[in-house]
């Protein structure tokens, strides 16, 4: 059974490549493009792995992390953050959070592919 992965990411080609590269691993991919949208799509849904950017309209990705980690039906669903924001404090304040990875951009699409196997098979 194909994995199923939500995106949750503001820049359109971000969620292309993504998209693409998933896609062509046998994943189900859906994407939203605000983070109040995760929240919307997640309970219905039930993601295998969440991939999520932290400069999100709306509701940034760490007050999602946040949400989903706080939620006893969904802190299980592995979440991945993904952004250009890869200062120390970044990466730190996702890890407190309960990010299961965390990933800069520019991402290496081999290295998001191995993270999301992972993942979303664990």
């Amino acid at each position: 059974m194909p994995a199923h992965v939500l995106i949750a990411e503001d820049e359109p080609n971000i969620v292309e490549s993504l998209s693409f590269i998933l896609s062509r691993e046998g994943c189900e991919v859906t994407a939203v493009f605000d983070g109040r949208a995760v929240i919307d799509k997640i309970g219905t849904m039930r993601p295998d792995l969440v991939i999520l950017d932290v400069m999100l309209p709306k509701m940034n990705g760490f007050e999602v992390l946040k949400w989903i980690k706080s939620n006893p039906d969904l802190k299980g669903v592995p979440v991945m953050i993904l952004t250009a924001k890869g200062q120390d404090k970044d990466r730190k304040t996702a890890e407190e959070l309960g990010a299961d990875a965390f990933v800069t951009k520019p991402f290496s699409n081999r290295e998001v592919v191995e993270r999301v196997m992972t993942l979303a098979s664990a």
